[in-house]
């Protein structure tokens, strides 16, 4: 196998972040994991955003290479499970902060972290889902198991015109649910339409200084993407035994709310973790994607990009500028 391109980050000792496209060998790769994949596609999430500026403390060790997930050709595999040829797809198990990622055209890592590329899907269109399709489908899985229906009321998906929301609002609609999108981008509004949300409010509006413990109560079901104040304004309007998905921290870590919401309405917070989902729990999930989230939609929530273009894609998604998925190809 021939030298081949991987996007490395760097930290200078005066702990500034640097990136450089370097030619690799496969000697260069993590030694310990049983599979190499020549990558295909990537994808940008929120978390590449860190690990490409070196925020949140995610890489402790440089230099490193992020992507934190990847999907692609198996070329060799020390476990019976994969055989060279399989097409995998790789979510999750913190890969592209502490384990190298998928900012390269090959990678080596566990065979535990792997599923099967699921039928009907290719790797474009897998990565177009990705670490936020996986998360998105966790987090819709999660209300349907709590008793949510769409004849229980409309349904508040929160960061809408972001990757995890983009496919909230497409899978729950395509459920026959009435999606209400919160967006702070009111550009955003008819792309989130052609989605299926059916209603929409600013985020101005949900981040009003003062509320109440508990308000109006309005919705059945939330997906959050935003944490802090934004969850505790949600958590405050749900109907009583209503659920909420959390799936994100984008508006910060600390949520200013009170237990009345659990114990006068019996609503429910469940906390979504894409990153150590199990086995059994990823196969259904891309089942279930691959089965009901629209191509057409996915298309359309989907650009893509390549090597070169992730260090100022990694900004944009950081500063809220990234509509739906950036898919990468890293041989373009």
């Amino acid at each position: 196998m021939s030298n081949f391109r991987a996007l490395m980050v760097f930290r200078n000792d005066d702990k500034k972040i640097r990136h450089e496209f370097m030619d690799l060998s496969p000697n260069d790769l993590p030694t310990d994991g049983e599979v190499l994949i020549a990558v295909k596609y990537s994808s940008v999430n929120y978390k590449d955003g860190l690990c490409l500026t070196g925020k949140g403390g995610l890489v402790r060790n440089y230099p490193h290479v992020p992507g934190i997930d990847f999907a692609g050709e198996v070329v060799s595999s020390s476990d019976e499970r994969y055989m060279r040829g399989d097409l995998v797809v790789l979510t999750g198990w913190r890969v592209g902060e502490v384990w190298w990622g998928g900012y390269s055209q090959f990678a080596r890592v566990k065979a535990d972290w792997l599923v099967p590329l699921v039928n009907g899907l290719d790797c474009q269109q897998s990565m177009a889902i990705g670490t936020a399709g996986m998360t998105a489908m966790l987090a819709v899985l999660a209300l349907e198991n709590s008793g949510t229906t769409p004849d229980r009321g409309p349904v508040l998906v929160t960061g809408a015109a972001g990757g995890v929301g983009s496919l909230v609002i497409s899978l729950l609609a395509n459920r026959g649910f009435s999606v209400t999108a919160v967006t702070g981008r009111s550009d955003k509004i008819e792309y989130l339409r052609g989605l299926g949300a059916s209603d929409f409010l600013s985020r101005a509006e949900m981040l009003v200084d003062e509320t109440r413990p508990l308000e109006s109560g309005t919705w059945a079901g939330c997906v959050d993407s935003v944490g802090g104040k934004m969850l505790a304004r949600v958590l405050a309007q749900m109907q009583p035994g209503g659920v909420v998905a959390a799936v994100g921290n984008a508006g910060g870590g600390d949520v200013p709310t009170t237990v009345f919401p659990f114990i006068i309405r019996g609503v429910s917070l469940l906390g979504i973790d894409s990153v150590m989902a199990s086995y059994n729990q990823r196969v259904e999930a891309w089942q279930r994607l691959a089965i009901d989230l629209p191509k057409s939609q996915l298309s359309a929530a989907t650009t893509v990009i390549g090597l070169g273009d992730i260090p100022n894609a990694g900004i944009d998604i950081l500063d809220g500028k990234v509509q739906g998925r950036l898919v990468v190809d890293v041989n373009a």
